[in-house]
């Protein structure tokens, strides 16, 4: 599994990296970005959590 944020619409709520700091962190800007090119199978269900509580919906699951 992957992610990726779209970070137009992203807001910088960092909840997703607060969620799943594996996967997430805030950049310089505020804004977030995937630290990882694959999901760790360990954090996909706090990855998923991450997805389902972003307010903007700006992250999105790539399964693979």
């Amino acid at each position: 599994m992957r992610v990726k944020v779209d970070r137009e619409l992203c807001s910088g709520d960092a909840i997703c990296s607060e969620l799943c700091p594996e996967v997430f962190e805030m950049d310089d800007e505020e804004k977030a970005v995937v630290i990882v090119d694959v999901v760790p199978e360990d954090a996909e269900d706090a990855c998923r959590d991450a997805v389902d509580s972003c307010p903007e919906g700006c992250i999105e699951i790539i399964e693979e």
